[in-house]
Order: C-alpha cells, then structure tokens, then sequence
C-alpha cells in the first residue's frame, strides 16, 4: 500500500464535522438518501462517537455537498454556524481561557484532537503572532472548503469570546483566488489574500490581551485536561478501534481473525468484543469497512485486474468477492470501475 493511499484512508477526522455538513444539507432540504447517493457512506456511519472518518470519506461527502448547493464557498457556512460545543473539550477549552493569546494558544496546541489531516502552529513576533495551517495529508480538491470551515470557525469562536468583533487580522489562504473571492470578505469581514503557500492569520500583538467575556478558570483547567488525555490517546494511536482500523488498512492478502486481533492488543476475545461495542463497534464492522474501502479504492484508482483485488482483500475465490462487493455497493466491481 503506498503511503498516500494508507494517509487518505485511516481515520482521521471526528464524526461531529460529518454530522455537521449533513445537518446542514438536511436544513435545506436534502435527505440523506440524496445527500450520500454516490458517497458509499450512510447515515450511521456517522453516530458513533469514536468512528472517525478518513479523509477519503469526508472528500467523497464534501464533493458530494457542493454539488447539491453549488457554491464552493461552503465551508465558510458550516464553519461560521457550528456551536462551541460541537467542538468538544477543545471548545471549552477555547472559551474559557484568559485572554485571546491563552485562546490563540490552545486551539494551535489541540486542532489536531479533532481533525487530524492539519496541524496548526503559532509564531510569536514582537509585533504580531501568526497562526499558520499546514496539512499533514494533502487536501488536493476539499482543500478550499476545509480551509474556509477552518477561519469561518476561528472567526466565529474570537467573536463568541471577546466583546469587540476583531478583523485588524491579515488572512491569507493556499489556493487560487476565485471568482466568488468577495464572498469571503463579506462572510469573514476582512479582506482574505489568495495564493500563499499556507493558510495564515496574522494577529497583531496588542489584541493578545484581549479579555475572554466568558472565562472561567476551573472550566478551562478542567477542558485542558480533557484536551490532554485526547492528545495523548491520539498519540498513542486513538481509540481502540481507530487502531484497528489502522492496523486492518496495513494488512494485505491476510487479515487477522477476532482471537488473533485480540492477541495482538493483549487481551482475550471476550474483552475486545466488549471494548469494541463500549466504542459503538465491532471487529466485523471494522474489517468490512476496511474491506470496502479498499475494494473500491483499488477499483478506481488503480488498474490492478479484480482478480489481484480479491487476493489482496483476503479473497481466494474471485466470484466470492464479486458477491460481498454486490453486497456492498449494489453493483459488481467491473461495473464500478466502468463508471456504471
């Protein structure tokens, strides 16, 4: 498996985000029949607390978005709607800090509890500070929308905070200048600069100090923490069945059964079982997703014979795959891969 393909396709993004753009959608009208038609998700996917989606997913859904509504600016309206608490403890974290420097500080230190394809970093200057975004896996054709849902958001947070609406900001975004630019000034409310080789928001020095309305040091102390344990579990590979799911995308030919899983994580068949359903999961859905991810992955980005697929997806018996993926996608593999 190259390393662009296993980046794209381990979870890395929370459901909330997922969830968000459906509520959306759903507000104007969609259903979900018509909003996932072409996606190869579904609704449930998106309940589980700890099913992270892989960027390759959440491509498919945004792509999908667009479409529906036509305007490629969405991101900017998820992003400027979604509430403080739909960020989790990151949120709380962010609301109740001190000052907007301690707020600044935060979200450059756990963006990536929640979203997981970029990473945030913040340089501190005598006259300034700048925040700048870098995608740890490239964003390729979402990177418009994603980077828009990240300054609608930020804007949307220091305006939530502070008792004066801030816009002595310089905002530069990685992409092309659009046609519809003037729709980011007037969303944002200060001019965006395009074409730079990073997303940076420049912040004068002196708006460090910018009191936080609603600050609360016990609340901020208490979501730092929750903020902690999230990083640390990330860094030690997420929830457990986000290090399945990543362990099953590094499997080829052969996937390990639900005892041999269970060994590899130390304990007994019962207890992965048990850990996996406390996580609203189980081995079986996770290998299936693993499975149908790739299948289709193979199908459409590479030429690779169905034959060579099914071998690589532990399938001995081509004519058995070509049934799960029926089963799957409600068409055969050749179908697919044609476009039909």
């Amino acid at each position: 498996m190259s390393i662009q393909m296993a980046a794209r396709l381990r979870p890395a993004i929370h459901p909330t985000y997922p969830r968000l753009l459906c509520a959306h959608l759903h507000s104007r009208g969609f259903d979900n029949a018509t909003i996932f038609e072409g996606t190869r998700l579904h609704w449930e996917q998106l309940l589980g607390e700890h099913r992270y989606l892989s960027l390759e997913q959440m491509s498919r859904l945004i792509r999908r978005s667009i479409e529906l509504t036509g305007e490629p600016w969405l991101g900017l309206d998820i992003g400027g709607v979604t509430s403080v608490s739909a960020h989790g403890p990151l949120g709380f974290a962010v609301v109740s800090a001190a000052d907007l420097g301690a707020v600044l500080r935060v979200l450059s230190r756990f963006v990536g509890v929640r979203f997981q394809p970029v990473t945030v970093h913040l340089r501190e200057e005598p006259e300034r500070v700048v925040l700048t975004m870098e995608e740890e896996e490239d964003l390729e054709e979402v990177r418009e929308y994603v980077n828009g849902a990240v300054l609608a958001t930020f804007f949307h947070l220091i305006d939530t905070v502070t008792s004066r609406r801030l816009r002595d900001l310089v905002v530069s975004m990685p992409t092309p200048e659009p046609e519809w630019a003037e729709v980011y000034t007037e969303k944002l409310g200060c001019p965006v600069r395009f074409g730079t080789s990073a997303l940076t928001i420049e912040v004068p020095a002196a708006l460090l100090a910018t009191p936080c309305l609603t600050s609360d040091p016990g609340l901020h102390r208490t979501a730092l923490r929750d903020c902690e344990h999230q990083l640390r579990q990330l860094q030690s590979g997420g929830p457990l069945s986000q290090r399945i799911g990543v362990q099953l995308l590094e499997c080829e030919g052969h996937y390990p059964s639900l005892d041999e899983m269970a060994a590899r994580h130390a304990m007994s068949r019962r207890t992965l079982i048990r850990k996996l359903k406390e996580e609203g999961s189980s081995y079986q859905e996770l290998l299936d997703e693993v499975r149908r991810e790739l299948a289709a992955w193979y199908l459409l980005e590479t030429t690779q014979p169905v034959e060579r697929i099914a071998e690589k997806l532990g399938y001995q018996d081509p004519s058995n795959f070509s049934r799960t993926f029926q089963r799957w996608f409600g068409t055969t593999p050749l179908r697919m891969r044609k476009g039909g």
